[in-house]
């Protein structure tokens, strides 16, 4: 579902007002130099704020940890960090529509957290740290453990997997089917069923494959496209008929 824009920006602001730095006044009849400066808000408060704050940023700014400097936090204060993404969301929380306007680019956004639950869930945590070829790979783990999950097999996986669950042919014992038509034994059932055979062994041969063997990160557009590819995957064997 969409950011309600209203809400997320409320958080940020209370968020912000909790982090507010000021020197606080030194005890009377003493002089500190160079103390730290201090938030306004109690850090319990705060603490309770970042946890909701964190997932908005998530959200708008996925890689918000590494594109937002964190060198304050030592230096400065230690929630350095969260102010500067708060005040970059709220920003583009704000502004998006405009922005998308003006700089003439209005077309539809890929949301990765719409994609498949057990995409997203699998690559989340990495792809929020910026490691895009390893997220696409667990989101292929996922995928594959899941769909050994449905149809309650660990003797096969990937591509003979999907070959097999996907086959069009009658199950037998042991050996069950995924059906994503209804199995009436027409043109329109097996070409559904050979499609996304196909497409399950292009996954794994062009994507999970490759990622395996090969070193180096992929572009976030380049990895955002194969989770893309795998969700479509994960939502036809979600979404099929378990026939034994």
């Amino acid at each position: 579902m969409a950011v309600d824009v209203d809400w997320a920006i409320g958080e940020i602001d209370s968020f912000l007002e909790l982090t507010e730095l000021h020197r606080p006044p030194d005890p009377y009849g003493v002089v500190f130099l160079g103390s730290e400066l201090a938030n306004r808000g109690r850090q319990e408060a705060i603490v309770a704020s970042a946890h909701v704050v964190e997932q908005i940023f998530g959200r708008v700014m996925p890689n918000w940890r590494t594109e937002v400097p964190a060198d304050r936090n030592h230096d400065i204060n230690r929630w350095c960090q969260h102010i500067e993404a708060a005040q970059r969301v709220r920003t583009a929380l704000l502004r998006q529509v405009e922005l998308r306007e003006k700089l003439g680019d209005d077309a539809p956004q890929l949301d990765a957290a719409r994609l498949h639950p057990w995409i997203w869930e699998g690559a989340r945590s990495l792809w929020q740290s910026g490691h895009y070829r390893e997220a696409v790979r667990v989101a292929c783990v996922k995928l594959n453990a899941e769909t050994q999950n449905k149809v309650n097999r660990r003797d096969i996986a990937e591509i003979d997997l999907f070959n097999q669950v996907f086959s069009a042919d009658p199950p037998q014992p042991g050996k069950p089917r995924l059906h994503v038509a209804v199995a009436d034994g027409s043109k329109t059932f097996t070409s559904l069923q050979r499609g996304v055979r196909c497409f399950a062994e292009g996954c794994y041969a062009a994507i999970r494959n490759p990622i395996s063997h090969s070193v180096g990160d992929l572009a976030e557009d380049e990895a955002l496209e194969q989770l893309a590819a795998l969700s479509v995957l994960a939502r036809w064997v979600d979404q099929a008929t378990l026939t034994t």
